[in-house]
């Protein structure tokens, strides 16, 4: 498997008392896979899309993305290890407001220095119809145009996975399906995808659904 989560479990402090925000939870997606996960508000999906991107390290269970466990590296070698490997794409778009189109795309190079990457950059701006909006920054382009972005800043280093918070949740339906139809082309080129959704269009485009409830897995299908 690509990505293996293992019994993961993973606490917060609170207040009064410890608040387990995923308790026991198994998920695995391998190459080719696009998964969402689902449930409530406040259920865990967010915290495990963390722990599998190597953010937020787990109390107890496994991680291992293409075999290796990112929380056994170094903090420089895990900010490597995510660049190369794992591409982010969140709800809120996290650009860099200062930044245009082009160096936002761009920026994930910063950590690898790859030389190539600014070449994949211009095509990635150009096959999601940013090519007009290059020189703009992130005040200047509409919602859509701003996940567009963070899509092609997630593509840029070739990445094996893509983990993807709520991506399609400020959006209308029109740019709903245009990002939708891009992660579904990243798994079928043998990318794999885990989505955290409310989406049920989203869901509709996943080959496979986990169901959390309370921190738990409550469903595999």
């Amino acid at each position: 498997m690509l990505i293996s989560l293992d019994h993961i479990t993973k606490s917060y402090t609170g207040d009064v008392e410890d608040v387990v925000a995923v308790a026991d939870v198994s998920v695995s997606v391998d190459s080719g896979e696009f998964v969402a996960v689902v449930g409530p508000s406040g259920c865990g999906k967010t915290t495990l899309l963390l722990v599998a991107g190597g953010l937020l390290s787990p109390d107890s269970g496994e991680v291992t993305l293409d075999g290796t466990d990112p929380y056994s590296l170094s903090q420089e070698q895990r900010a490597r290890f995510r660049a190369e490997r794992i591409g982010f794409v969140f709800q809120q778009f996290h650009l860099v407001p200062y930044l245009n189109v082009l160096d936002n795309v761009l920026a994930p190079a910063l950590v690898t220095g790859d030389p190539a990457a600014g070449k994949r950059a211009e095509e990635l701006v150009q096959r999601f119809g940013l090519g007009d909006r290059v020189g703009h920054r992130p005040g200047q382009l509409s919602t859509g145009e701003r996940q567009r972005v963070a899509l092609a800043r997630a593509l840029l280093n070739e990445p094996q996975v893509i983990l993807a918070d709520e991506p399609t949740g400020n959006l209308d339906g029109e740019n709903s399906d245009e990002v939708l139809k891009a992660l579904q082309a990243f798994a079928d080129q043998g990318g794999a995808v885990l989505l955290v959704t409310h989406d049920p269009d989203a869901v509709a485009f996943a080959g496979r659904k986990v169901v959390l409830a309370g921190g738990r897995l409550a469903e595999s299908v």
